[in-house]
Order: C-alpha cells, then sequence, then structure tokens
C-alpha cells in the first residue's frame, strides 16, 4: 500500500462513474468500487461461475480524466488466478495513455487469488492485501489520462491518489462502439488490455469502445441481448459462435431461432444502428467436429494447456454445431433479415483469422490467438469495418 511521499502533495479523488469508462454497473464494496460489465439486474439471472467471472473482469474499462499531474497512483485489489499444476499467470497489466498515447504499463502483485483445479472443477479463494499501480514522470500541463485496468482479473478499485487535482475526461466527441463475443474478444491471451483486438481495432477506427466480450460466455443469453438493447451506441457488433460449441450448448434447431430472437432484442433499442454480426475466426479443431471442448492436460506440467473437441463429425446430421455450421447458419440469417433491415450486416470470421493464418500464427492452445494475432485481428477488423465502404465507415450511421 501507498506510505506518505513528502515531495507530492498527494490529492485523493474518489472514484466514481463518472470517471469510469467501458463499465455498464459500478458496485460499491467495503473497500472501494468493482466495474461491473453487466448490469446487476443482468447478474442476478445469472448463475453460471464462467459468466460472472467473465463480467466482472474489466475488459476495455479504463479510468478517464484530465489533469496537469505528473505522479498518478491508483489502490485496487486484483483477484488473480492460479492453475493446481500449471506455471503461474502473467501478471494483469494496467496501460496508461496520455492524450491517446501509450505512456507506460505497471502491474499490481498483490491481490486474492483464485486457485482453479481444472482436473476437479474445484476453485478456492483465498483472501490478500491490496496494492499499487504508480505512474511518475508524466508531462506536465493539462493532458487527458486513461488507466486501462487489466482485461483478465476482476479489479476492485480502492483510491486514485494524484500530485495535481483531477476533473472527468471531456467527451471525446468520438461514435461509440458496443462489442459482444467470446474469449478472443474479451482479450484471451493478449499482452496488455489495450492490445485486445477490440482495443486496437476502436483505436485505429477512432471510436469509443464498450467491450461485452465474455471469455466462454457468448451463448445467445437473453438477458446479454437486453444489455446491448439497453445500452447507448452508435455501431454494434455481435461475434457469435465459438463458445455455443465449446459449450455444446444447443442443435441447429434452437441455434436459428436463438439468433434471430437476439437480434430481434438488440433491434428494439437500436432499431437503425449499424449492426454487424461476425462469425467465428478459423479454429481447426471445431470446424467440422462438434463440441464439447475439453482441456487437455498431456502438457500441462510444461505450463502449455490445449483443448481439443469431444464430438464425432457424424454427430452433424443430427443437428449438432460446428463453425462451418454456424458460419452458414448466420450468413443465412443476416441475408434474410438483411432485407428489411438494410443496417444489418455480416462478416465472415475467417476474414479475419483463416487458413493462411493459421500456418503462420497457429493458435497456442488450439483456441485462442495469441498477442501477435490480436494484433493481426485487430488490424483487419478495423480494415473490414470502419474503412470507406465499411458498415462502420463515418456517414453510414
Amino acid at each position: 500500500m501507498h506510505t506518505e511521499d513528502t515531495h507530492h502533495p498527494w490529492i485523493n479523488t474518489a472514484i466514481t462513474a463518472e470517471l469510469l469508462r467501458g463499465a455498464l454497473d459500478v458496485e460499491h464494496t467495503e473497500r472501494g468500487v468493482l466495474p461491473h460489465r453487466l448490469p446487476a439486474w443482468a447478474r442476478a439471472q445469472n448463475t453460471d461461475g464462467q459468466l460472472a467471472m467473465a463480467e466482472s473482469q474489466p475488459s476495455g474499462v479504463r479510468l478517464a480524466f484530465r489533469t496537469r499531474a505528473t505522479a498518478v497512483e491508483l489502490d485496487t485489489l486484483p483477484t488473480k488466478r492460479s492453475y493446481v499444476g500449471a506455471p503461474p499467470r502473467p501478471e494483469g497489466v494496467y496501460d496508461l495513455l496520455v492524450d491517446g498515447r501509450p505512456a507506460g504499463a505497471t502491474t499490481v502483485s498483490n491481490g486474492n487469488v483464485l486457485t482453479i483445479d481444472m482436473t476437479e472443477g474445484t476453485a478456492e479463494l483465498k483472501a490478500g492485501e491490496p496494492g499499487t499501480a504508480r505512474f511518475t514522470g508524466l508531462p506536465d500541463g493539462m493532458k487527458d489520462v486513461e488507466i486501462w485496468l487489466p482485461h483478465n482479473e476482476t479489479t476492485e478499485l480502492l483510491a486514485l491518489r494524484t500530485d495535481a487535482p483531477v476533473e472527468p475526461a471531456r467527451d471525446p466527441g468520438r461514435r461509440v462502439w458496443l462489442h459482444h463475443g467470446s474469449s478472443i474478444s474479451h482479450g484471451s491471451d493478449a499482452a496488455s488490455p489495450t492490445t485486445i483486438w477490440p482495443a486496437l481495432a476502436a483505436s485505429l477506427g477512432g471510436v469509443e469502445l464498450i467491450n461485452l466480450g465474455l471469455a466462454g460466455s457468448a451463448l445467445l443469453d437473453p438477458f446479454t441481448a437486453r444489455t446491448l438493447r439497453d445500452t447507448p451506441a452508435d455501431l454494434i457488433s455481435v461475434k457469435l459462435g465459438i463458445n455455443v460449441v465449446n459449450a455444446d450448448l444447443m442443435r441447429l434447431r434452437a441455434f436459428g431461432p436463438a439468433v434471430h430472437g437476439f437480434l430481434d432484442t438488440i433491434r428494439e433499442g437500436h432499431p437503425d444502428t449499424p449492426l454487424l454480426v461476425v462469425s467465428p475466426i478459423l479454429c481447426p479443431v471445431h470446424e467440422d467436429t462438434p463440441g464439447p471442448s475439453a482441456p487437455d492436460f498431456s502438457e500441462f506440467a510444461e505450463g502449455r494447456i490445449r483443448f481439443k473437441a469431444m464430438g464425432d463429425p457424424a454427430e452433424r446430421a443430427g443437428g449438432k454445431l460446428t463453425l462451418n455450421v454456424i458460419r452458414d447458419e448466420l450468413a443465412r440469417i443476416v441475408k434474410q433479415r438483411s432485407a428489411d433491415d438494410p443496417h444489418l450486416h455480416y462478416l465472415d470470421g475467417r476474414d479475419l483469422y483463416g487458413s493462411a493464418d493459421t500456418a503462420e500464427l497457429p493458435l497456442p492452445d488450439d483456441l485462442h490467438p495469441d498477442a501477435t494475432t490480436h494484433h493481426r485481428i485487430g488490424e483487419r477488423f478495423a480494415a473490414k469495418a470502419f474503412a470507406t465502404g465499411g458498415p462502420f465507415a463515418d456517414g453510414t450511421a
């Protein structure tokens, strides 16, 4: 924790929703505030621990303020994950932007630890102490400061200290892009919160990101659709399919109507907003083999975990879903609906990461892209969606 530094006349600023971007709810805790990416009413309808963990991890959430401060300290209580039998995971990263440009990064080593035993299917939480993310040597003068929170660590915010007064950031005047997807959109295996592919694409597209990428949890849940419906946005994208296969959640008979219902609900709140449906990126193990996905522990001791498809390709005849089946169905649904909805668009996920990419940049665990691939996907999404002629190009809204 912070000890008094006589060189800085520290100013404490209460952390409020006004200082946060990318969070849809702010829970007040005994010590501070906890950003959430699903509202309380939606969380109340969920009983799945995976989704509860994912929505509390602040992917895309950042503190945003204006200040002349040259030193900033943020006390936090992170919840880190540890996997039995595996090497330690990298520390969650806090990225600093000054006037929109990268200006530093740090970590907080303290915190709670959630120990997960994947072979037993158990998890145990051990309470820990808070720590401090510290940034010094910032340029003098009034500036816009953003601190992007770790995309993969639940982060309770306890205190914000600066050596000059803080005021809320000005409205940037940029369009708001609301995105929903799976762990890849959440940022799995990206290097830092500003280098997850949606954050990179948002930066390239000049838009403000609200990221509802929810690891393991892009499952067409009605409460997620209603959250998208009720969240103000200028642009919306939904990346659907891989988690439905991972979880072996539904058959083709249920999938099509569920997608229609999901899109219907979004359209209730955003009837004319550009809405982009994105199908899964290439994932060789599930292209033609149904789920569920299961961890392969054969290289676990070396720190590598892989995923394998447990279904049988022959089960497609009975309606089991594969990525190729899902892409065909999503393309069909969007084509059907776009006859009456000119603002609805489709993007094949293989245009973001396809067969040539798997040869050059294979998915390390057969499911998730690495940090380099996040850059590639982000750049390609920006080129497909935000460039002239794309569904999110300026002037199309």
